[in-house]
Parts: structure tokens; C-alpha cells; sequence
């Protein structure tokens, strides 16, 4: 059974060990020196309460981390307060099962019920899987950044994927945090 749960400080480390074969290897993120598990606790204290870090686990509670998702600011200025931007790595053995599908869900579940507006989500192309996920979920292609990031010895597109989660009100509504929602699952 996978569950689903908020992120908790002692989940650093399984998430940095997920996380470093995909900067290591591939082009699905453009950081090259994977971060430890103190640079992953500080990058989820960094979310303040406000954006979610959610992950899967291979049981109901207190499995294994096998997957990861989270929210983060999508831009500095103000006036992008309302949108966020997303991601998710999951661990190889876990491919392919649904879980990420379900880790997902939740993320933008959660972040619908916060009053988020909209999620915005990069993918370094080609990455079918990742784009296959993206829009079992609702997100939707934005457009592309040619040849952007360089590695792997080439130079990487980048495609730009949005989700809206919520209608836009005029004035908007300031999202709720994270530590008030805690992890939706609808």
C-alpha cells in the first residue's frame, strides 16, 4: 500500500538519495553536485510553512520514501504570489507503479485547497514519462525554452507545462499555508 504524508525533517535523507541519481545522471534536473541531506532539510525549512514538500511511501505511514513532491515560489515579485512551481523525483524501484501519480495528485490537491491559482512545472525534454505524468494530473503545455540548460555534454530544451488550480479573483486571495491544510487528498 503507498502512502501519502507530509515531509518531515528526518525524511532528508531518503529524499537526497532519490534526488542524486537524477542530478547525476540524465538531464531531468539541471543542478550537477546533488545536494546532502542538509542542503534538502534546509531547501524544506526554506518553504516556511507555506509550500508543501509531500512524500510517498511503500505503506500506509511508515514506509520507506520512495517518491517526493513539493511546491516552491515560481517567481520573486510579489505579484507572482499566487502561483507556485512544482516537481516530483521518484525512486527507480518505484517507477511505473502509480505511485507518483498519487504523490501528485496530492500536491495539487493541496495546493488547490491552499488558493493557489496556478502551477507551473519545467521539464527538461525529451521526457515522455514526465509529461505523460504532468498531464494525467491537469497540466497543460505553456510553450518551450530552447536549448537552456547545458549537460550530459549537450544542450537540454526545456518544456513548460501550467495546471490552473484554481479560478483567478479579482482582488485574489492570499493562499492559505501548508501548515494549515496539511496534505489533501480528494
Amino acid at each position: 500500500m503507498i502512502g501519502i504524508r507530509a515531509a518531515e525533517p528526518g525524511d532528508a535523507a531518503a529524499i537526497a538519495a532519490i534526488y542524486a541519481p537524477h542530478v547525476l545522471v540524465g538531464t531531468a534536473s539541471f543542478e550537477t553536485d546533488p545536494p546532502d541531506s542538509r542542503m534538502m532539510r534546509t531547501r524544506m525549512a526554506a518553504s516556511d510553512g507555506l509550500y508543501p514538500w509531500i512524500v510517498a511511501t511503500n505503506g500506509a505511514t511508515e514506509g520507506g520514501v520512495i517518491g517526493y513532491a513539493y511546491a516552491t515560489r515560481f517567481r520573486e515579485r510579489p505579484a507572482y504570489r499566487y502561483v507556485v512551481e512544482t516537481t516530483i523525483y521518484m525512486a527507480d524501484v518505484a517507477q511505473g507503479q502509480g505511485a507518483g501519480r498519487l504523490l501528485y495528485e496530492a500536491l495539487i490537491d493541496t495546493l488547490r485547497k491552499q488558493g493557489f491559482v496556478h502551477a507551473v512545472s519545467v521539464i527538461a525534454l525529451p521526457n515522455d514519462a514526465s509529461i505523460r505524468l504532468h498531464e494525467s494530473v491537469g497540466f497543460r503545455r505553456a510553450g518551450v525554452y530552447r536549448e537552456v540548460g547545458f549537460k550530459q555534454g549537450r544542450w537540454v530544451d526545456v518544456g513548460i507545462w501550467q495546471c490552473e488550480l484554481n479560478d483567478p479573483q479579482v482582488p485574489p486571495v492570499e493562499p492559505r499555508r501548508f501548515s494549515e491544510t496539511g496534505v489533501v487528498r480528494d
